[in-house]
């Protein structure tokens, strides 16, 4: 197979990767140009190394976990300083997201690869344990882990509910 096959199955993947991704750099940079420069950057490096990625079963999840990473290195140079903590009177979307990536930034890769794949991407927790190739009780202690270290970083007015709006 050359490399113009090569190019047709990924442009048949792209149909279904490119809103996965769109919507998961949305969620953590904010609609507009800046979550389409993250996930094409995503779908790039996805199509650069295409021939070892397309048998993979957890496909879907090198994907959003490298959006994700795209995100939150975007969020973070262009904020630098974020503060972890949102302010009493911060009712504003886009500074609770901040806040939201810079604590995820926190978390270990581990409870932060968890959070962002069962929630950012919205699989179960079977699918996120076969995606990192875990058991499904260590993906719901990872997730319960990293829920309680964001309440932490981000006060009292992240619940479960918030956690899901949010996100």
């Amino acid at each position: 197979m050359g490399r113009a096959a090569d190019e047709d199955r990924f442009r048949a993947a792209f149909v279904e990767l490119w809103p996965m991704a769109r919507r998961a750099a949305a969620r953590l940079v904010g609609d507009g140009a800046p979550a389409d420069d993250v996930a094409a950057e995503a779908l790039a490096r996805t199509f650069a190394r295409w021939k070892r990625l397309e048998s993979l079963p957890y496909l879907h999840a090198w994907v959003l976990r490298t959006t994700a990473n795209l995100a939150l290195d975007a969020v973070r140079r262009r904020h630098p300083h974020m503060p972890v903590r949102l302010l009493p009177a911060a009712d504003d979307a886009v500074a609770d997201r901040l806040a939201l990536v810079a604590a995820l930034r926190e978390l270990p890769a581990r409870q932060r690869e968890v959070v962002v794949l069962r929630y950012v991407g919205d699989y179960s927790e079977a699918d996120v344990a076969a995606m990192l190739g875990i058991a499904p009780g260590s993906v719901r202690s990872h997730m319960q882990r990293g829920l309680e270290a964001l309440r932490r970083h981000l006060g009292a007015r992240f619940g479960e509910e918030g956690a899901q709006l949010v996100l």
